[in-house]
């Protein structure tokens, strides 16, 4: 297994294109070890993919109400169609177990680390009984005083494998259009997930998350194959940018893309976008619902990340002397 803590040298989280006449230090100055790692030429090691296998992928996108225990039943009764009808890896939504609001939030939120979480709980359950790997949405996450945007995942057994805490918190404030904060009431995650699963080698983000490169690549960088987003993209954001961040993401990284939206509720709070659907290596639309509570179903083929790489070898021909690629998460 693969996680956020993986030690491996030269992985990127930001892009640091500094003039070149910062990069020549005085013969006084001791240089730490990240800026001699920034200022080499010398291209950052790739993880190579697993091996590549087809697997047949179902992103349930689900209708959210303020039952709980509804929602989880909900959640369970898709996974399990899902899977009846093949599927070996399953995803739900961003903030399934709950409405997406500040208020919700708090009163909704569950402690994952001290098991007595009802919908971990219900997810493993329903990873297990569907011998089915599970990238179980978020919920809200209660951990030492502060609230956390979290994915679970599981395994075919039901094991929790890793947690994502969203790492890019959702705080806009678009004139006429919408205004939302996350940070009023949640905490940011500050690691980058990546995990072995039976069906493939997944990294993961949620929502927000997809807004910015500098997470795909690091992920692009550890082998990924798969990045999946849960999310909830608005009816501002959504029609802009959904489906244009996902094929950016995408194509940049020569990876699949998969994101699971909760259904749109025109009544609530917080309308969400939908639109669900995976997005292939080169940008292509493998497949997509519409804004209604329903599930995506497609076979992937991972050699597709191999043969576009072979194709098309961007990382080879990055020009690392100009630019660097520095994970700070890296001791």
């Amino acid at each position: 297994m693969l996680t956020g803590t993986l030690r491996t040298p030269f992985l990127p989280s930001f892009l640091d294109a500094a003039p070149k006449a910062s990069c020549t230090a005085s013969k006084h100055v001791r240089q730490s070890p990240c800026q001699a790692k920034a200022m080499s030429s010398e291209a950052p090691k790739q993880i190579s993919t697993p091996k590549a296998q087809k697997v047949n992928i179902a992103l349930c996108q689900i209708a959210v109400s303020e039952d709980k225990d509804k929602n989880i039943q909900t959640a369970k009764a898709a996974i399990q169609e899902a899977t009846q009808a093949g599927a070996k890896l399953v995803v739900l939504p961003e903030m399934w177990n709950c409405p997406y609001s500040n208020e919700s939030f708090p009163k909704y939120a569950e402690d994952i680390d001290a098991g007595s979480s009802a919908s971990v709980s219900a997810m493993s359950s329903a990873a297990k009984e569907n011998a089915v790997t599970l990238v179980a949405g978020s919920i809200p996450e209660s951990s030492n005083g502060k609230l956390y945007n979290t994915c679970c995942v599981f395994d075919d057994q039901g094991k929790l494998l890793v947690k994502h805490r969203k790492v890019h918190l959702f705080d806009i404030d678009i004139p006429g259009k919408i205004t939302f904060k996350e940070s009023e009431t949640l905490t940011q995650g500050d690691d980058f997930t990546v995990v072995d699963t039976p069906a493939c080698r997944v990294g993961i983000g949620i929502c927000y998350d997809l807004r910015f490169p500098e997470l795909a690549m690091v992920y692009a960088q550890r082998g990924v194959q798969l990045i999946v987003y849960p999310g909830a993209f608005n009816m501002t954001t959504g029609p802009a940018h959904w489906e244009l961040l996902q094929k950016a993401r995408a194509v940049d990284n020569q990876l699949f893309v998969a994101t699971c939206s909760p259904a749109r509720n025109q009544g609530a709070g917080y309308t969400a976008w939908g639109h669900s659907m995976i997005i292939d290596p080169f940008a292509a639309i493998v497949a997509q619902t519409q804004e209604s509570a329903g599930t995506v179903h497609a076979e992937i083929d991972f050699a597709q990340v191999n043969e576009r790489r072979q194709n098309m070898p961007l990382f080879k021909q990055k020009r690392f002397d100009l630019y660097a690629l520095i994970d700070k998460t890296l001791s």
